[in-house]
């Protein structure tokens, strides 16, 4: 493969930075219980190319010179072979331009609650906690493909909805973030939130009402779409 460059036409190799922050992403990740074994990706945009865990790695065992690296059309540009997930952070990238880091992790809880019915059709989980809100936001349930299909991530691009995270239905969640620590912070909180609503289910708990979530949203500029549906009390 050809050098990939960064965004002043530096090799690749000297996108240490970067590459460090992906490390670090990785060891969080699995230290907060987000990623068993091989499981799950992350990648961070670095001016013009996308740094990525390859495929079939540990999140706690990378090194920043064994990463993936891609060009923003999600086509391998330099490194080992990346996850066959590259498509779905392809599609959050390009849902939002301020996007710089993606996270997808198969996280227990997460990947229960993308088992259930979703809450509302704007959000695969109700807004039990304040937290989710303000972290999160809402976060649509995307309907079943099988992994790295690309449909999928075509589906997920093209939501009318403002997200920074969605549950893969039967699969797991996918969130986006200015960057790497706060794409994992949203990824824990989101977590959080699942365990909720799996160790609430199937009662019928009280959730935020709609104006108070609104409320929130607003004040910490999170995404929630009025009238999103579901039951608040």
């Amino acid at each position: 493969m050809t050098p990939a460059t960064g965004p002043a036409g530096d090799p690749a190799g000297d996108l240490g930075a970067a590459g460090r922050a992906v490390v670090a992403a990785g060891r969080a990740a699995v230290a907060a219980g987000l990623s068993p074994g091989t499981s799950g990706n992350i990648s961070v945009r670095d001016g013009d190319v996308v740094l990525m865990s390859p495929t079939g790695a540990r999140l706690d065992a990378l090194t920043a010179d064994s990463l993936s690296v891609l060009g923003l059309d999600g086509e391998p540009v330099a490194g080992p072979a990346p996850s066959k997930e590259r498509w779905l952070h392809r599609a959050m990238y390009r849902r939002d331009p301020a996007a710089r880091a993606v996270v997808h992790v198969h996280s227990p809880y997460a990947a229960a609650a993308s088992c259930l019915p979703p809450w509302s059709p704007t959000s695969a989980l109700a807004p039990l906690t304040p937290y989710f809100v303000m972290r999160v936001g809402q976060t649509p349930l995307v309907p079943y493909a099988a992994p790295g299909d690309r449909r999928q991530a075509d589906t997920l691009e093209s939501l009318e909805v403002p997200l920074r995270a969605a549950l893969l239905q039967n699969h797991g969640p996918v969130v986006a973030g200015v960057d790497l620590d706060a794409a994992v912070d949203s990824a824990v909180e989101l977590e959080e939130a699942a365990r909720l609503t799996v160790l609430l289910s199937p009662a019928r708990p009280r959730t935020l009402t709609e104006g108070e979530v609104l409320e929130l949203a607003e004040r910490h500029g999170s995404p929630w779409t009025p009238s999103a549906g579901g039951h608040t009390s």
